[in-house]
């Protein structure tokens, strides 16, 4: 007899919302870390070879454009890193300068959750079809 066949998977939609606020937010990060180290509150008076940590989130901007999954993956992982200096910072840091560690740690934030909800239905969308195969 014939066995009942599954359903076919039903095409996963990402949130366009989520997506956009992931590359807004993600850029914002960028522009405001390359802001701070150089004009706003650099380490050394003209700017410091800090700026250079604005360079793995200009790296990940394309891809995050381009909504693909891997990158918002990624990417998720390495702004875990500025929202922690973000902490440290507005915790340490003077009181005037300490205002653009918590931006950062609010951008970080902004961007996690973003990316987060977009991925979220592909990754679950995976996990059903891993599911419905065994």
């Amino acid at each position: 007899m014939n066995a009942p066949r599954p359903a076919a998977p039903q095409p996963v939609t990402g949130n366009r919302a989520a997506a956009l606020g992931a590359f807004v937010t993600l850029a914002a990060l960028a522009l405001f870390c390359l802001a701070w180290e150089w004009r706003l509150a650099p380490l050394r008076p003209g700017g410091s070879a800090l700026v250079l940590k604005a360079l793995p989130l200009a790296i990940a901007l394309p891809g995050v454009l381009r909504r693909r999954i891997y990158t918002l993956q990624w990417a998720s992982m390495l702004v875990l890193l500025y929202f922690a200096e973000g902490i440290v910072r507005g915790m340490s840091d003077p009181a005037p300068e300490n205002r653009l560690g918590w931006i950062e740690v609010a951008l970080a934030l902004g961007f996690f959750a973003c990316a987060l909800a977009y991925v979220a239905p592909f990754k679950r969308a995976a996990r059903r079809a891993k599911r419905e195969a065994a």
